[in-house]
């Protein structure tokens, strides 16, 4: 039977990882907080817009093509990252990469990210730019937090750096080409928005 938490408040990990296998839709935790993913307020409903499926797809397509062979793992927003460190969380990202042989045999979620892209949305904008990028940078492994906007050609690249400071690369326009460092890929900007019509 599928059940909803969304009018749940403060549950332990343990009832909201055994909720969240029945439930109708996806949900993230933070330290005993549960919220729908994608939440729109403008629909006041659940779902991602066209354009943010459509540039995920293409995201998830140049991994793929790109990483096939090489021994990594790429999961595109079905598959949950866990956070298990002062704050404990559990998230949906958009598309993520990992290279750990361990987490090849984690079924249900994956703890050593190397790369992690959010597709923003109105909801979660500000959300996914600051307090979601606190969490995710508490995992060891996450050397790229990427945050791409669907409304426009704008890629914003939190890279950790040398010295394990976070470092912002900003790829905006048309015309410019993507590095993703952590996995040697660079793109052209347009194949990750291929198909969105922006309005």
């Amino acid at each position: 039977m599928k059940t909803s938490l969304a009018n749940s408040l403060f549950i332990s990990e343990t009832d909201y990882l055994a909720a969240e296998m029945h439930a109708a839709d996806k949900h993230e935790y933070l330290n005993g907080w549960v919220y729908p993913l994608h939440w729109n307020p403008i629909t006041n409903m659940a779902g991602a817009s066209d354009a943010h499926v459509r540039v995920t797809g293409n995201v998830h397509y140049a991994f793929k093509t790109h990483l096939r062979g090489k021994g990594c793992g790429l999961y595109a927003s079905d598959m949950r990252v866990k956070v298990d460190a002062k704050d404990k969380a559990y998230f949906y990202p958009d598309v993520m990469v990992t290279c750990e042989p361990e987490d090849q045999q984690r079924d249900t979620a994956k703890q050593s990210p190397l790369l992690i892209v959010e597709v923003l949305s109105p909801s979660t904008k500000d959300y996914d730019k600051g307090g979601k990028f606190d969490v995710y940078r508490l995992l060891s492994s996450l050397r790229e937090y990427v945050l791409i906007d669907p409304t426009e050609y704008l890629v914003e690249i939190f890279r950790l750096n040398e010295h394990q400071r976070w470092e912002l690369f900003v790829f905006e326009g048309a015309e410019s080409k993507v590095e993703f460092a952590s996995i040697g890929l660079t793109v052209p900007i347009i194949d990750l928005y291929e198909d969105v019509v922006f309005s």
